[in-house]
């Protein structure tokens, strides 16, 4: 058999397959025409957005059996291959309605051949808001360029949707001066500091890898505008994304790759808890790295951390 794809990307490969199960007749149409027939259903896609929908999914299971198998066409693959995505998938915390769909679409590639079916172990925790790092990870890769490095961007520092928009360089802006900083804020870590402006006009440095920041710097606008969000201005230096855009992007991401969203806000989480582990790991007890964590934040009372814990 030839090689599916050759010369393409997994996305190509992906609706090259798909594309041959697409009939985009109404379903009224095709079951009358079944029932004309007296056939069984043909399981074909009637819908564009199901259409992309499965699109997405067979391309992640073909960039992960490449990265894992290194594998080069789809059709190096087989249904081991899939089980084994489908609990990979399971393992990070994946809805059932997705896994459900990430099969329903690698069976289509099978020729129908039945997959077992993975069930999710258990639906995300809502007692806290935390993303994972590989969760977050997996958002960034199906979101547009600027959109997912304004979520690594807000992973790494913690920063709240609309400071996206505030960020500054140190030699332009200084923290505000009524405040008492902690002496070992970014403890531990290495990159470059940067400033944002939080509520109540609080200005505060935030820290950056050195990869990401140098992907910021490649964002520099060679003058800065003005945007506005939810009916507040606010200068932009950087043309990345931020404020309502930002979130709903990390949201509809969020939903269509897990299978569930808790918001933009989840990043908060995120660093707080990974942060707080960072801390007491390198010897600071724990209301002192709860203090820590509160300027980061942006806060200046350590037991607002603790909504953050849970």
């Amino acid at each position: 058999m030839p090689r599916l794809g050759k010369g393409k990307g997994m996305a190509d490969q992906a609706r090259a397959v798909l594309k041959k199960h697409l009939d985009l007749s109404s379903r009224h149409e095709a079951k009358q025409s079944q029932s004309i027939k007296g056939s069984k259903s043909t399981g074909k896609i009637h819908s564009v957005r199901t259409f992309n929908k499965y699109c997405e999914s067979l391309k992640g299971a073909g960039e992960w059996m490449k990265k894992t198998h290194s594998i080069r066409f789809l059709n190096e693959a087989g249904p081991a291959m899939a089980k084994q995505y489908l609990e990979h998938r399971r393992d990070m915390g994946i809805s059932q309605k997705q896994l459900d769909t990430d099969r329903v679409a690698m069976q289509y590639f099978f020729n129908q051949h039945q997959i077992e079916k993975v069930h999710s172990r258990a639906s995300p925790d809502k007692s806290s808001r935390r993303y994972t790092q590989e969760q977050v990870y997996l958002i960034t890769q199906v979101q547009a360029e600027q959109n997912a490095l304004s979520t690594t961007i807000a992973k790494e520092t913690g920063i709240r949707a609309h400071e996206l928009l505030t960020i500054r360089k140190t030699s332009e802006l200084r923290p505000s001066s009524h405040r008492n900083w902690h002496k070992d804020r970014f403890l531990g870590r290495e990159g470059e500091r940067y400033m944002v402006t939080g509520k109540g006009g609080l200005k505060r440095e935030m820290m950056l890898t050195k990869e990401t920041a140098q992907k910021l710097e490649q964002c520099r606008l060679a003058e800065p505008r003005l945007v506005i969000d939810r009916g507040v201005h606010y200068q932009q230096y950087y043309n990345i994304t931020g404020g309502n855009t930002w979130s709903k992007s990390f949201s509809d991401a969020s939903s269509r790759i897990l299978g569930w969203s808790h918001g933009a806000h989840g990043l908060r989480h995120t660093y707080a808890q990974d942060r707080m582990l960072e801390l007491q790991n390198l010897g600071i007890r724990y209301q002192e790295a709860r203090d820590i964590v509160s300027q980061e934040l942006g806060h200046f009372r350590g037991d607002v951390v603790e909504t953050y814990l849970r």
